[in-house]
């Protein structure tokens, strides 16, 4: 009788090693899948903040060239009005003209050189906070990942010690991939270093 009971007592620990094994992988992959969707909408982000910030940094350069050749043409204007001085009063006139034209596109171009270099310097920080994010999410994966694999060993050799460090990667990975989901500041800069 007593073996019989021992029988069905190592049943039910094995059926319950079973069910909480499969139960964790569950939770887990879901957990994996929904993290993976947030990842890959920032990842899309990333590129498009990237993307954004080189296009606008090449507006900027743009604007510079424009203002330097402004800034020439204003010398030769300016070289010409000196020599000009015999000349009718019309011409004298249309040379400050465009002398006061030209300084006002001078002035124009460094204040939209101003305005995009803010806006080119706003999208390289939104690369990097998203950045720091996507290494979260990186992390949930990976801890997540591990722990799967972890179960499924543990579940093969019926070793308990790895339900728990399965645990342990499996918890590290919902710690990350929430701090990510929430934009919470927990990132183990160490493990992103290394892992990059």
């Amino acid at each position: 009788m007593a073996e019989a009971e021992r029988d069905e007592r190592s049943a039910a620990q094995e059926e319950w090693f079973n069910n909480i094994t499969s139960l964790l992988v569950a939770i887990l992959a879901i957990m994996m899948g929904i993290f993976d969707v947030k990842d890959g909408n920032i990842a899309q982000a990333m590129s498009q903040a990237q993307v954004k910030a080189a296009d606008t940094w090449a507006y900027y350069q743009a604007k510079s060239t424009k203002q330097n050749i402004a800034e020439n043409h204003l010398q030769v204007l300016k070289l010409d009005q000196l020599r000009t001085a015999g000349i009718t009063e019309d011409y004298v006139r249309a040379v400050q003209t465009r002398i006061e034209t030209t300084q006002q596109e001078i002035a124009r171009y460094q204040k939209e050189k101003e305005d995009l270099q803010q806006q080119a310097k706003s999208w390289e920080e939104q690369y990097e906070k998203l950045n720091f994010r996507d290494d979260q999410f990186d992390m949930a994966e990976a801890g997540m990942g591990i722990a799967i694999a972890m179960l499924g060993i543990g579940a093969l050799t019926r070793h308990r010690w790895l339900l728990a460090v399965a645990v342990l990667f499996g918890v590290f990975g919902t710690l990350v991939g929430l701090a990510g989901f929430f934009g919470w500041s927990f990132h183990p800069d160490i493990l992103a270093q290394w892992l990059s």
